[in-house]
């Protein structure tokens, strides 16, 4: 019980830091003329993630707080997803964000694991999807929001790319790279 609380608790903190640094940015976004797209669809994400917390406590509670097996590699696994997701917020800077803010003519990131993929952050989301509730044997929560999440994305990332073809060099920069597995870069 120890374990999970102490899990579950990282990554709501964890959570609620990105949404401040999250805010912070969109403020500097937006005051150098950053447009944001597809907001009709945030709330939804937000409400996601929040049940995905929710469902997740719910069903390790009514499973006891059991602990994965191979709890080692997959906490390993999730400890090494997180250092990704810090890359990727790192290397965007300011132009991080949860919403979907394009300051127009912005130069496209192209450092960190942006040099691989197009999408970091998104892959580091798929990824702790299934990492966390395996963790502790919540295969419920991990099937429901992994499928929850690929739909979201579907249409996150088509909005996304749109916008970011529309307002920035996005097309050309990005266009050897795959959206969420590495390519070596060229």
């Amino acid at each position: 019980m120890i374990f999970f609380y102490t899990v579950f608790v990282s990554l709501i903190i964890q959570r609620l830091v990105e949404l401040w640094i999250a805010r912070r940015n969109q403020q500097w976004m937006m005051a150098h003329g950053g447009i944001e797209i597809g907001a009709e669809h945030y709330p939804l994400l937000v409400l996601m993630h929040i049940s995905f917390f929710a469902g997740l406590w719910t069903e390790v509670a009514l499973r006891g707080y059991a602990i994965s097996f191979a709890w080692p590699i997959l906490l390993a696994a999730l400890i090494i997803v997180q250092g990704i997701r810090y890359w990727a917020i790192t290397s965007l800077g300011r132009f991080w964000n949860t919403r979907i803010i394009i300051i127009p003519g912005a130069d496209v990131v192209r450092r960190g694991p942006y040099q691989f993929l197009r999408h970091p952050n998104y892959t580091v989301v798929i990824l702790e999807l299934a990492l966390i509730p395996l963790l502790f044997d919540a295969y419920i929560t991990c099937v429901a929001f992994s499928i929850l999440n690929a739909l979201m994305l579907s249409y996150r990332i088509r909005v996304e790319e749109e916008g970011l073809a529309s307002y920035t060099a996005y097309t050309t920069v990005m266009q050897n790279r795959l959206r969420f597995l590495p390519k070596k870069p060229e």
